[in-house]
């Protein structure tokens, strides 16, 4: 499973949402399911899923779907900004 694969499920999954309606620009602010309670619910599961752990400074900027991809990209998870944009993109938010 690819890495954008195994994100997505995780987040279809945790918020209870068809994977359709997962995408880089998911957020808070145009998925109401995710809520305060599911974004704690999202850390825990895309620690276990993806085996990282994550400083409050990253789970403050995992605003988006995207976002979290660029952490990821930022913990090393291989392939994890492959599919999520362009490569001076990540270096322009290397410091979450």
């Amino acid at each position: 499973m690819s890495v954008t694969s195994k994100l997505h499920a995780v987040f279809s999954e945790t918020l209870a949402i068809p994977l359709e309606r997962v995408g880089d620009q998911t957020s808070p602010e145009n998925t109401p399911e995710w809520d305060s309670l599911k974004a704690m619910d999202l850390v825990v599961a895309l620690e276990a899923a993806f085996q990282v752990r994550f400083s409050t400074k990253e789970i403050i900027s995992m605003r988006t779907v995207g976002m979290v991809r660029k952490v990821l990209a930022k913990k090393g998870v291989p392939g994890a900004w492959a599919a999520g944009g362009a490569a001076t993109d990540f270096i322009a938010h290397r410091a979450l």
